[in-house]
């Protein structure tokens, strides 16, 4: 779970400095700032996530936790998808 902690604790201050910085006029520094911020989270902590997965599933709470968020996410697509189904049969129409 440090693993996991240190980049994001160096990450999302930067988001928060970089929405800073835009509020001070520099929209463009801090639009940037915040692209980069973003794909250095996502690029960093989803590359260490996926190497520390198997063994954060070896903890019961965690698994309990992982496969809760699994059934919500394919609960969340499905009902996505068939909510677009229905607009597009719409359209058609």
């Amino acid at each position: 779970m440090i693993l996991l902690l240190v980049p994001a604790s160096i990450v999302e201050p930067l988001k928060l400095l970089a929405v800073a910085i835009a509020g001070e006029g520099h929209w463009i520094t801090g639009t940037v700032m915040i692209v980069i911020a973003y794909c250095a989270s996502l690029l960093l902590v989803e590359r260490i996530f996926r190497i520390v997965k198997p063994k954060l599933l070896t903890l019961p709470w965690f698994a309990r936790v992982w496969s809760w968020l699994v059934v919500v996410r394919a609960k969340a697509v499905a009902t996505f998808r068939r909510n677009s189904g229905q607009s597009r049969v719409r359209e058609l129409r």
